[in-house]
């Protein structure tokens, strides 16, 4: 089960704070460089070397802070030096990493993680990397024997291509970056923010969070390759919850994505957000229940994109293909047509801004040293290519820079800014009229609209049905005599993949954008989804699971 989430923060700290790639951090390049070839050279006398070792080292400083009703509740720096390494044996064809049979998909499990020094001593670093190379090494001479014994008492395999693709070295030194937090400033915004909700004693919750990172990245490979780059980002999150009265519990979620503190909207425009947010969960609270439906629907832009990450991108990601386990949905579908004409798919590592917005999906090069490329998966509806990594799957036989992964994991493809690009749109308005029409030809007092989408998941394991659920957050009826839309509550977008796709009539002229953080095999990875708003002539909800337990018995006091 994979899953695309906002980014729920709760965080931290002191007065101000300079999150700083300086000079002085190419230590740590020189010191992995230097213990890469010692290793290489050294191993190379052992029965069985490595033909290939990357160390991935990724320091990561961050501030968190979070407040509410008007009060600060964390406030929290954190700072970590975190390898993984990627050590091999065998050869690119064969190797320890090749999948057990039988045993449990091996992919995504964290692998060589290693704590280094925060301070930068070469000679401490090294010592580090070296045990943590000792150790990997020993577990790659096991896996690879345990490889091998599988293979051999197996059925022939369906994919056998090989177990890491040749890769062109690559050396880059990217722009040093400085990302400035005014804490103090940060915590008395955040103190403004969050007494708004102050106001209202039928909330739960109220809190408004800021979290910065700047995360400096080195890698180094037997290869060649020699990279060393920064990522700052900056994200704000406003949540509130309530309970309705038969105990539904009402949760909305605003959240701001950047590269700077400079970028995020302003305060006011946040405090205006927070209001929205007040007054829908206040209409939430007395919205009638949705019980199960079947029938059209519109999905707005942020929604539409949260659709095609759950139901589409997580399927054309590569490694996907290879696991004995998996669905692989889009397999044998290269040529084939999945979708309307007039629907486009990319994933586009290199975009940094999406129609005046920062998208949090981008990146220069991904966590095994390759560069970041577009990848155009569908075109004028029809299936072309997957999200690759290193491993290669049948007539795929070269990564698109999609290797992704959170320190701690190993990586394999994933996700980066999914765009779906619409060549024949209207205006957004029209699509209420054109859903109403789908809504007549089939007899349907209604359809809906969904407005707002906290996430969603998905299953592409072949042991379970292959579905999806788009959790929903505010849903209207649209009725098909024009009375007044009906805010509802209650249920979950469900269903299944291709029959799913056939049934997408419109686009809008329109663009939402989903940023968040999406969980999968090789932990957490920073994604967007972007989309216009889509005509679907056929969805289906499911009731929404609900506690049980009443709303609190005194009020707030």
């Amino acid at each position: 089960m994979y899953k695309i989430k906002r980014f729920i923060l709760i965080f931290s700290l002191i007065t101000s704070f300079s999150l700083l790639s300086s000079a002085q951090q190419s230590t740590v390049l020189e010191a992995a460089k230097k213990e890469l070839a010692r290793s290489m050279k050294e191993l190379a006398g052992q029965p069985k070397p490595p033909y290939y070792i990357s160390y991935n080292i990724t320091d990561s400083k961050i501030i968190k802070l979070n407040a509410s009703y008007g009060k600060i509740e964390t406030d929290r720096s954190m700072n970590d030096r975190i390898l993984d390494i990627d050590l091999r044996v065998g050869d690119y064809n064969f190797d320890n990493t090749h999948i057990i049979r039988g045993g449990g998909f091996s992919f995504g499990s964290g692998r060589g993680s290693v704590d280094l020094p925060l301070e930068d001593n070469e000679s401490a670093i090294r010592s580090a990397i070296w045990y943590g190379t000792d150790r990997n090494y020993k577990k790659a001479i096991e896996a690879y024997e345990k490889a091998k014994t599988n293979k051999a008492v197996k059925v022939q395999e369906e994919d056998s291509s090989a177990d890491f693709s040749r890769e062109e070295p690559a050396k880059y030194s990217g722009p040093k970056v400085v990302l400035n937090v005014d804490v103090d400033y940060w915590k008395d915004r955040l103190r403004r923010l969050s007494s708004v909700f102050a106001e209202e004693k039928w909330l739960f919750d109220g809190d408004v969070s800021f979290e910065s990172e700047l995360l400096t990245k080195y890698f180094v490979s037997s290869e060649g390759s020699e990279l060393e780059w920064t990522e700052p980002t900056v994200r704000m999150f406003i949540s509130a919850k309530t309970k309705a009265d038969d105990g539904m519990s009402l949760p909305l979620y605003k959240s701001y994505f950047a590269y700077s503190p400079d970028s995020l909207p302003s305060e006011e425009q946040m405090k205006a957000d927070i209001r929205k947010i007040i007054q829908t969960l206040k209409e939430l609270k007395t919205a009638p229940l949705l019980t199960t439906f079947s029938g059209p629907a519109i999905l707005s832009g942020e929604a539409s994109g949260v659709f095609f990450h759950e139901i589409f991108g997580h399927r054309v990601e590569g490694h996907r293909q290879k696991d004995p386990n998996s669905s692989q949905t889009f397999k044998n579908y290269e040529g084939k047509k999945i979708l309307p004409d007039f629907i486009d798919v990319i994933f586009d590592p290199t975009i940094r801004e999406l129609n005046g917005r920062q998208v949090s999906g981008f990146y220069k090069y991904d966590d095994q040293g390759v560069l970041g490329q577009k990848v155009t998966a569908v075109k004028d509806g029809i299936f072309k290519d997957f999200l690759m990594s290193r491993s290669p799957i049948e007539n795929f036989s070269k990564s698109n820079g999609h290797g992704r992964k959170q320190p701690g994991y190993k990586a394999v493809s994933r996700q980066s800014n999914l765009v779906v690009i619409a060549h024949e749109k209207v205006p957004v308005e029209e699509l209420k009229a054109k859903l109403r029409e789908e809504c007549k030809k089939q007899n349907k007092e209604y359809g809906l609209y969904f407005e707002t989408v906290q996430g969603g998941f998905t299953y592409t394991s072949r042991t379970i049905p292959n579905a999806f659920n788009v959790q929903p957050l505010v849903v209207y009826k649209i009725f098909t005599n024009g009375k007044p839309d009906e805010l509802v509550r209650g249920v979950d977008l469900i269903g299944t993949p291709l029959t799913t796709f056939s049934n997408v009539i419109a686009a809008g002229d329109d663009l939402g954008i989903f940023n968040g953080v999406c969980g999968a095999e090789s932990g957490s990875v920073p994604v967007s989804a972007s989309s216009p708003s889509l005509l679907v002539s056929l969805i289906e909800v499911q009731k929404k699971q609900k506690s049980q337990a009443k709303p609190p018995i005194l009020e707030a006091p």
